[in-house]
């Protein structure tokens, strides 16, 4: 066996053996490491937040009373009628103020197939932007399935009416009241129609 010299707990000045036991009992070897200064284990970065500054804002008090402003109201029932010239399908806005805090309307209608939901999320665009509304963010242009418009006060979601039925918007949102909207019989789905 080798005799190993450096810091031990046996006798002071004695070298210990190699697997020898030091007087608590433990080996050199496990000793000498116990000896070392202990490292701290790494810290961790903390978390960055991915949402945007605006949405880490948290109110610190929550309103007492729901709102009542009818901001977006306008603009969701000019998407109404601009959708429904597109032929769009069984049109319901929902009333979302006392629900949720980055809405204020809800207006989902559907389209018969991907490239009717592309023409009816691209009309309300388009003629939107003539009157001097931009959408803050759209999702799922061009794709046909679902588009969604964020006009900031109202959201408009354009569904092909398959994918409509599988997400169950109006069914998410139950407790939101409807807005009485005049829904044309020729956007309305008959019974033998329905996919």
């Amino acid at each position: 066996m080798t005799q190993r010299k450096g810091p031990t707990k046996g006798k002071p000045g004695k070298p210990v053996k190699s697997g020898a036991k030091a007087a608590d009992g433990k080996t050199a070897a496990r000793t000498a490491k116990s000896d070392a200064p202990k490292k701290s284990p790494p810290r961790a970065a903390p978390a960055r937040d991915p949402r945007p500054a605006r949405a880490r804002v948290v109110p610190e008090v929550a309103p007492e009373t729901p709102r009542t402003d009818t901001g977006g109201l306008d603009g969701a029932m000019a998407a109404l009628a601009i959708a429904l010239d597109k032929k769009a399908l069984e049109p319901i806005l929902l009333d979302v103020r006392e629900l949720c805090s980055y809405c204020n309307y809800q207006l989902v209608v559907s389209g018969r197939s991907d490239r009717q939901v592309d023409a009816i999320s691209e009309g309300i665009q388009v003629s939107l932007k003539q009157d001097g509304l931009r959408p803050l963010s759209s999702e799922g242009l061009r794709s046909g399935q679902w588009a969604l418009l964020d006009y900031g006060d109202f959201v408009v979601h354009v569904f092909h009416h398959p994918v409509r039925e599988h997400y169950d918007l109006e069914g998410l949102w139950n407790d939101a009241p409807r807005v009485p909207i005049e829904v044309p019989a020729d956007a309305r789905i008959r019974i033998d129609e329905a996919y």
